[in-house]
């Protein structure tokens, strides 16, 4: 008799693709600024403004068809590894929303939920602020909702990083200087993520310095880099990370740098930080200097990444099976020099202004739940 295919995944028997999203045409650019800055009191002047980042690119944001590779490529390495397990894909503020996923999972008769995030940092806007959407969207569904834990020095992240400065590298002048690119946050939510480890700008130092270390010996030379940020929003009083790459971009043709490689190593696609703030903007920055340009990939569906995504499952899978059993959970694997995040954040991590708590609902951590619960678990 043919036993039951194993589900290597266990207890888990669905996974949920999880991003920020985008619109998909001009009629719905508008709503979906507005629900990405739903209680920020942006006037619809000022969404307008970063409207024609959109138009100019017929209203279609990039990353919800970088999302749909993905996910297929999940599920491709799912099977071929012999566990078929769902992945199902809801995005923040844009369709397919995260309660239609959760609504297809509990239909599909899925009981507990991995969830993956595109965003490889920890901090409120790439940790906690899923989690409080995860929370919102069960609405009293019958399902437990755990993620896998920031994965920024998981070694397939970081090797499909490799891969995209070396290829850089090489069709860029020898002596091009490196800058690796991050999304900019508040400085607020900076000193926040640095509650429960090593923050924001720590972990993408340490990403940056691993990645250049290894792409460096694989070119046979020594890689300088620099690390800048783009994409800042919010009232111009709000401090928020600097340099913004084309500050630092003017910065180094003032010292007399002649080329640069563009390494976006804080985003996992293309999206329209991506293709926006540094295809248009920031080379057209390096060009008015009279700068040679080379922008590197993300890491998009590079079989590193995905391989590396999948195994995160599987080691989430295998942390939770060892909990259940009263045994050692196995330790996560990592490169460079800052310890693995946990998979479910401390009490206070991730907010979005450090010691000031929303007192939004949350999932997958330790400060999510009455008092009087009985488990570490939010289940609905």
């Amino acid at each position: 008799m043919i036993g039951r295919v194993p589900n290597l995944l266990e207890p888990f028997d669905a996974v949920l693709l999880s991003s920020f999203g985008g619109p998909e045409g001009p009629d719905e650019v508008m709503p979906f600024l507005r629900r990405v800055t739903a209680g920020a009191r942006i006037p619809d002047e000022r969404l307008e403004q970063v409207a024609e980042h959109y138009y100019a690119r017929g209203g279609v944001s990039p990353i919800n068809g970088q999302n749909r590779a993905l996910q297929a490529a999940l599920v491709a390495e799912l099977d071929r590894r012999g566990t078929p397990v769902p992945v199902l894909w809801g995005n923040r503020n844009s369709a397919p929303f995260t309660a239609e996923a959760f609504e297809a999972a509990a239909a599909g008769g899925a009981t507990r939920v991995l969830a993956v995030v595109t965003s490889a940092y920890a901090s409120y806007s790439g940790c906690r602020q899923y989690r409080e959407d995860f929370a919102a969207a069960l609405d009293g569904r019958d399902l437990v909702v755990d993620k896998v834990r920031a994965y920024f020095n998981h070694p397939g992240f970081v090797a499909a990083n490799v891969d995209a400065v070396v290829d850089a590298c090489r069709t860029a002048p020898d002596d091009a200087r490196l800058l690796f690119v991050t999304h900019s946050i508040p400085t607020p939510m900076q000193e926040a993520s640095t509650v429960d480890g090593p923050g924001y700008v720590e972990q993408h130092l340490d990403v940056a310095a691993t990645v250049a270390a290894a792409a460096g010996e694989a070119l046979g030379r020594d890689l300088v880099w620099d690390l800048a940020y783009c994409s800042r929003s919010g009232s111009p009083s709000q401090p928020w990370l600097e340099p913004d790459v084309n500050d630092r971009l003017t910065e180094l043709a003032g010292r007399g740098v002649k080329a640069v490689v563009l390494a976006p190593i804080g985003f996992v696609s293309d999206h329209m930080e991506v293709v926006h703030d540094l295809d248009t903007e920031a080379l057209g920055t390096a060009a008015a200097l009279g700068m040679v340009a080379v922008r590197a990939a993300t890491a998009g569906t590079h079989p590193a990444f995905v391989a590396g995504l999948v195994d995160l499952m599987l080691e989430r899978a295998a942390a939770e099976r060892a909990r259940a059993a009263g045994t050692a959970v196995p330790p996560a694997v990592t490169v460079g020099s800052l310890p693995a995040r946990a998979d479910r954040c401390p009490v206070g991590g991730c907010w979005r202004r450090s010691g000031v708590d929303s007192a939004t609902p949350v999932i997958g951590s330790e400060d999510d739940l009455p008092p009087h619960a009985p488990n570490d678990r939010i289940s609905r």
